[in-house]
C-alpha cells in the first residue's frame, strides 16, 4: 500500500534551490547528497511533506507553460490565506494570486526560483 509520494524535481543548482525553498517557502533541508560540498541531490520538507531535487538539466522548455499555467506540483494546505500572506511577506513571486476556484479550492500559484509553477490550495 502506498503511504507517501514525494515528487522529484530537476534543478541545475541544488544549493540555490534549497536556499530558495528554505528562505521563501519555509521548507527545511533534510539532507544533501553526496554531501554539503557540490551536492547533486537534496530533500526539503515542510509540515511532514517532502520534495526531492536532483541536479540535472530540466526538460525542454514549453513556450506556453505560463500562459496555460502548466503546473509542476499541487500542494494541498490547510489555510491558503495564511500561507499566501506568509509568502507575500517574503517577496515570493506569484503566477496567480489567491482566489476561490470552481473546483472548490482556495488557491494561489507560486513561480519558484527555477521557473516551476507550484499551486497551493485548500479545500473549501
Amino acid at each position: 500500500m502506498i503511504s507517501q509520494i514525494a515528487p522529484v524535481l530537476f534543478t541545475r543548482d541544488i544549493p540555490r534551490t534549497v536556499k530558495y525553498y528554505a528562505e521563501k517557502l519555509g521548507f527545511k533541508c533534510l539532507g544533501l547528497w553526496p554531501g554539503d560540498e557540490d551536492p547533486s541531490y537534496a530533500i526539503v520538507a515542510r509540515d511532514g511533506r517532502a520534495i526531492h531535487f536532483r541536479c540535472a538539466a530540466p526538460p525542454a522548455a514549453q513556450a506556453d507553460k505560463y500562459e496555460e499555467e502548466l503546473l509542476d506540483a499541487y500542494l494541498f494546505v490547510e489555510d491558503a490565506d495564511a500561507l499566501f500572506a506568509e509568502y507575500a511577506g517574503k517577496g515570493v513571486e506569484f503566477a496567480r494570486g489567491l482566489g476561490d476556484m470552481p473546483w472548490r479550492c482556495r488557491e494561489f500559484v507560486v513561480k519558484d526560483c527555477d521557473g516551476r509553477l507550484l499551486a497551493f490550495g485548500a479545500n473549501i
